[in-house]
């Protein structure tokens, strides 16, 4: 190889070569120029963070901001999908300086049991957004539980409420009998509600109920059952009157009573008059005073 070709390659190793250290000494203005700063669990090697604990469990960690570059940066930390606190959610970080800021992470009181998504995520002020996973974990054993409240009975339908008093999501199963002084009335078999009922949440529903008795006294019952052995029951009374029909009877009543009435007096008029002697005076003297 000739000689200047050989100095020329020596020339580009020794560049190649002293590349990083040159670019660490100058703040690496490469990453400086995409916003350089980063976020991440403090301690290093950890991609994202990894938390575990009974509901209710406040658990502590720490996040680090890291400016390389050669201008100081704010960022806006926050939590999604949890409640975080920050020591500081507004952070100024100088040049070349690393910000380690603790945080706590609180266990949702009546979170169900398995993996619940979580992030924390650091906000600059030019708008760059860069966001760190939070693996959850809530332990404690699993509890299927669920009642059945305020069941009540409309013109044309019954509305009823469902609380989880467990621990795990429900999907939650309906069976709906009535029945009233002649018999059953209503009996629909068990069927599978198109809801996800998750734990401590309360939900208000209605069941349809087109054509029931005009007349008649009737007990509703309302089951419900889940998987994991939830079950609860509620009932209430209901008495159907055709108010309409009874306001008419009555009304039909009145005027046949009125009429047997003046049938009475009109069979009495023509026998009516003055029977004594008194009687008669009363009537001529009020007939000279008109």
């Amino acid at each position: 190889m000739p000689s200047a070709a050989r100095a020329l390659c020596l020339s580009l190793l020794t560049l190649l070569a002293t590349a990083p250290q040159a670019a660490a000494a100058w703040g690496s203005p490469l990453l400086e120029g995409h916003g350089g700063w980063s976020l991440a669990p403090a301690g290093g090697g950890r991609p994202s963070f990894y938390a575990e604990g009974t509901p209710g469990t406040v658990l502590r960690d720490t996040v680090s901001v890291t400016n390389p570059g050669g201008k100081p940066v704010t960022v806006r930390l926050r939590g999604t999908g949890v409640r975080v606190t920050f020591a500081g959610a507004g952070l100024r970080v100088p040049a070349r300086t690393r910000a380690d800021v603790p945080f706590t992470l609180a266990v949702p009181a009546q979170a169900a049991p398995g993996d619940r998504p979580a992030a924390i995520t650091a906000r600059s002020d030019d708008g760059r957004t860069v966001t760190v996973p939070v693996r959850l974990r809530v332990t404690g054993p699993a509890l299927s539980a669920l009642t059945v409240e305020h069941v009540a009975v409309h013109a044309d339908r019954i509305t009823y409420d469902l609380v989880n008093r467990g621990t795990t999501v429900l999907v939650p199963t309906l069976a709906v009998r009535a029945d009233g002084v002649f018999g059953r009335v209503l009996d629909r078999a068990p069927r599978t509600l198109p809801v996800r009922l998750a734990p401590g949440r309360r939900l208000t529903l209605d069941e349809p109920w087109h054509g029931r008795p005009a007349l008649d006294a009737v007990d509703v019952r309302l089951t419900v059952t889940a998987e994991g052995g939830a079950r609860d029951s509620a009932e209430v009374s209901a008495r159907f009157v055709p108010w309409g029909a009874v306001a008419l009877g009555a009304g039909l009543v009145s005027m046949a009573g009125a009429g047997l009435v003046v049938r009475q007096r009109g069979r009495r008029g023509p026998e009516s008059g003055p029977t004594t002697a008194s009687e008669g005076a009363r009537a001529e003297l009020t007939g000279a005073v008109r």
